[in-house]
């Protein structure tokens, strides 16, 4: 089951990753606005807190982590070995010296994201099917990175059936 989840996080990494990906999109959005762009993000599998992994490597932000926290097997078809949900996450964490200028930089982000998720609804992979929906929470602005650190979570659902 647990590859399940590693399946399902490197699909959706390859997908940011790629060409028309996450830090494509958000460099078209940026030379629509006319405004200076940070760097691009670094793309992570990992599902740590950000006070770990500052402490534990030198990370450079923006920085957006992808993971897994929630497998269903339901078995909606039955002679499959899986057929459920895995409920993916997209962290994206932002960080600047002023705070007037992290909203923006995560505004941006959150827009590549979810443009790049809205292309590429459907079929991902064999067996795995995303229908396009997801959810967006914010946390509040706290110390951190350069000096001030914001995130917030994209979750969504993919359909996976594997035999």
């Amino acid at each position: 089951m647990t590859q399940t989840a590693s399946f399902a996080i490197s699909q959706l990494a390859t997908i940011l990753r790629g060409d028309d990906g996450v830090n494509a999109a958000y460099a078209a959005l940026v030379t629509d606005q006319s405004s200076t762009p940070p760097a691009l993000a670094e793309i992570l599998e990992l599902y740590a807190p950000p006070d770990l992994t500052e402490k534990a490597s030198s990370i450079r932000y923006p920085v957006i982590h992808i993971y897994c926290d929630r497998i269903v097997n339901s078995l909606k078809e039955k002679f499959r070995t899986f057929s459920g949900t895995a409920d993916l996450n997209i962290d994206v964490r932002v960080s600047h010296d002023h705070l007037n200028e992290l909203g923006s930089q995560l505004q941006f982000y959150l827009q590549g994201i979810t443009d790049v998720l809205d292309r590429k609804r459907g079929h991902w992979a064999d067996g795995m099917f995303y229908t396009g929906g997801y959810e967006i929470l914010f946390s509040p602005v706290k110390r951190g990175g350069r000096n001030y650190l914001q995130s917030a979570r994209v979750s969504l659902e993919v359909h996976i059936n594997l035999d």
